[in-house]
């Protein structure tokens, strides 16, 4: 099966700044991508070097093509969108279909009135009269009406309502994702995407620090909850973090704990959010956050 994204030594400098540190991933066909990391740690330089925006040394091919040097042709394919949704606040939702069907060679006209039929937004309805959660779906579904095989979307719900984000994600899983065409999120909203992902990409300062699917996440990374009186057993078998659960605390260990540390808890499943303090923290906080 041939990767729609495939990186390798993947580098791009700010100055002296090294936003992008040799990365190396690939995304296969039918997946549901997780970009997470915190703010500065490259995720937005990353998107948009996937979609041409920004010249990146080393190795990467999206879709077949070159993304800087063959951008035009590579957005025939690709649906990107940014942490804004920016539509012109004048027209009325029909006029952006129109614009569209006269813009993109594979847009669908027809299945992007269906989608937004599917909101609360009429095609009648005037953008600036919209609330921000009705802006994004409607750009989700004029994007998602493109006849594309990936879709990038950094954080496409920012600073919309739970529920908003909710219907978001609602129309993306069940309008978009098809089992063949893939999808690269990044968000903030760790826990509410979890359930979605196949895979995730965890990005620390420019550099990738996890690149693998749920399922070999569930094999690789063993948490075990314990009572107090394991605490120092626990210390001393030296987890990637050490933290508070319901009814007492956890210790998360990548790769199977000692026999003799095993014994002395329960096996938990880690969480994204438990899995990205750990892999992220800087040194100073992981020396002083100890339970």
């Amino acid at each position: 099966m041939t990767a729609l994204i495939e990186a390798s030594g993947l580098n791009l400098h700010y100055g002296r700044k090294r936003a992008l540190d040799d990365l190396a991933f690939a995304v296969q066909p039918g997946r549901v991508v997780g970009l997470l990391g915190h703010n500065g740690a490259g995720k937005t330089t990353l998107m948009k070097a996937l979609v041409g925006l920004h010249a990146a040394h080393g190795q990467l091919s999206v879709l077949g093509r070159h993304p800087f040097s063959d951008r035009v042709a590579l957005l025939e394919e690709l649906a990107y969108i940014p942490d804004v949704a920016i539509l012109p606040r004048w027209a009325r939702v029909s006029q952006l279909v129109t614009l569209m069907s006269g813009l993109h060679p594979k847009f669908s006209a027809e299945r992007a009135r269906t989608l937004i039929r599917r909101t609360s937004v009429g095609l009648d309805d005037t953008v600036k009269n919209l609330s921000k959660g009705m802006v994004v779906q409607v750009h989700l579904a004029l994007v998602a009406a493109i006849d594309a095989r990936l879709m990038i979307l950094d954080e496409p719900t920012l600073g919309l309502d739970v529920l908003s984000r909710k219907a978001f994600y609602d129309m993306l899983i069940d309008e978009w994702c098809d089992g063949a065409r893939s999808v690269v999120i990044s968000t903030h909203q760790v826990e509410e995407i979890e359930n979605l992902l196949s895979d995730v990409l965890m990005l620390n300062e420019g550099r990738l620090v996890l690149s693998l699917s749920l399922e070999d996440i569930d094999k690789r990374f063993i948490a075990l909850g314990h009572d107090p009186a394991a605490a120092d057993a626990m210390a001393a078998a030296h987890p990637l973090l050490r933290y508070r659960v319901q009814g007492g605390s956890a210790a998360l260990f990548d790769g199977a704990p000692p026999p003799e540390v095993a014994v002395l808890g329960q096996r938990l499943r880690p969480s994204l959010v438990d899995l990205f303090v750990a892999l992220t923290r800087r040194p100073e906080i992981n020396r002083t956050q100890g339970l």
